[in-house]
């Protein structure tokens, strides 16, 4: 479009330049530079059809590069079945298979890809420290197969207010940013640091937001509190922080890490009292919806910071789901 843009000033140039004497000396030579005009103006949209041809073939060559697959996690993990919705819902995408696997492993493919400037599409999700270590995009997904960014929401077993008002009021408290937990999971994974160690950290720099958890409440003594989580690196960010509080307040803390919709049944059955990474209402939807009526929401901890989708280094040159060729 700017080549072309730029070839309509150029034009209106050369007849300016011939109305005021400046250009061509009759009309005959007025003709030759129409002529010019038009055949240079096709040699624009034969350059932007070669153009589009070559990014055509680029991403052709990427799937073939990828073998039509994309780089996934675990099976059970929300963001797995959004990808398997957009297998369905983008016709370009019938050929492509969802390869799941643990999110290490997924980095790790992720990683050998960048460090040999190879093409790689996973599932990605912020917040996120790869977003920090390494250059990368999400793809447009005009048919909104993930979804519209979202909340991460507090969930908390029937009847904590009354058996546990102290941690029940903290985390009715409790709201931080996409860039707090990031930093926390930047430390543990980029920096090799252990999680309670950056958590700590993080809540040393941060003594204002979390006495805005926990100015006056009571402390206790020594009562037990199990927070349920994923496998995650976000989940494990959160809950290391979070339990750093709750044992600062007197509870004794227990983390537990299962898979995603096992967080839910536990808590709607009372074998946990709290999770704190409810991705709603798209990631997470469906476990929510089988367990809404048996937990407590306490509401967003963290409100429209929550995105996901597909994912690829910056140097590849796609931008949209719709890129990927079939």
């Amino acid at each position: 479009m700017m080549k072309l843009k730029r070839m309509g000033t150029v034009t209106s140039l050369g007849l300016i330049l011939a109305a005021t004497g400046c250009g061509a000396e009759d009309e005959g030579e007025d003709a030759d530079v129409e002529s010019d005009n038009g055949d240079a103006e096709e040699t624009e949209e034969d350059d932007a059809d070669s153009a589009d041809d070559a990014d055509s073939e680029a991403s052709s060559n990427y799937a073939e590069e990828m073998d039509y697959t994309i780089t996934g996690i675990d099976g059970g993990a929300g963001i797995m079945q959004s990808a398997e919705q957009a297998i369905e819902d983008y016709d370009n995408l019938d050929d492509w298979t969802l390869q799941s696997s643990s999110e290490a492993a997924m980095i790790t493919e992720m990683e050998e890809a960048i460090e040999n400037e190879e093409p790689i599409v996973v599932t990605g999700w912020d917040p996120h420290w790869k977003f920090a270590a390494h250059d990368l995009k999400y793809l447009d997904d005009p048919e909104l197969s993930f979804g519209e960014p979202e909340d991460i929401d507090t969930l908390v077993r029937e009847g904590l207010q009354d058996d546990a008002p102290e941690a029940y009021e903290i985390l009715d408290n409790f709201e931080w940013t996409a860039d707090d937990m990031a930093e926390i999971m930047y430390d543990i994974v980029v920096e090799d640091i252990d999680e309670f160690e950056a958590a700590q950290s993080w809540i040393d720099d941060n003594e204002d937001v979390i006495n805005s958890w926990t100015e006056g409440v009571d402390e206790v003594d020594g009562e037990t509190f199990e927070i349920i989580h994923g496998p995650w690196d976000s989940d494990l960010s959160a809950v290391s922080m979070m339990s750093i509080v709750l044992e600062d307040q007197g509870y004794d803390v227990d983390l537990n890490s299962v898979e995603a919709n096992y967080m839910y049944t536990a808590v709607a059955d009372d074998d946990a009292d709290a999770m704190i990474q409810a991705w709603l209402p798209h990631t997470h939807g469906a476990y929510y919806e089988d367990v809404e009526d048996d937990v407590e929401n306490l509401g967003h901890n963290m409100e429209g910071e929550a995105a996901l989708g597909l994912v690829v280094p910056e140097y590849m040159d796609i931008d949209s789901i719709e890129d990927l060729q079939e």
